[in-house]
């Protein structure tokens, strides 16, 4: 069971860009195999996280307008937020303590 907050076209502004603390936004697909390697890893960071970040997945074949929206073009794709903005990326795996460190940058 993820901790990870599931995101659509309707609650990515109120879960997104309307969040009073920084958000993971995890895109992804049901056929990618690093997609499958990182979601583990995003789910134990929203367990360890989960009271001073959001942390929500994207499913780019299901939310197809999100991907476009910020021109995904690789998966696994994250995105960090914070006030609204976009403020780190990464394409690719990451290690838990990788991830953690871009999020704790953003506290």
């Amino acid at each position: 069971m993820s901790n990870a907050i599931a995101l659509t076209q309707d609650t990515f502004r109120s879960t997104v860009i309307e969040a009073d603390r920084p958000v993971l936004v995890d895109f992804w697909a049901e056929w990618c195999g690093p997609c499958k390697k990182l979601g583990p890893v995003i789910d134990e960071v929203a367990e360890e996280m989960g009271d001073k970040v959001v942390v929500c997945k994207v499913d780019v074949d299901a939310q197809r307008s999100l991907g476009a929206m910020f021109q995904i073009m690789s998966i696994p794709t994250v995105l960090i937020f914070k006030d609204g903005e976009k403020v780190d990326e990464f394409v690719g795996v990451k290690s838990k303590s990788e991830i953690i460190k871009k999020l704790e940058r953003q506290l």
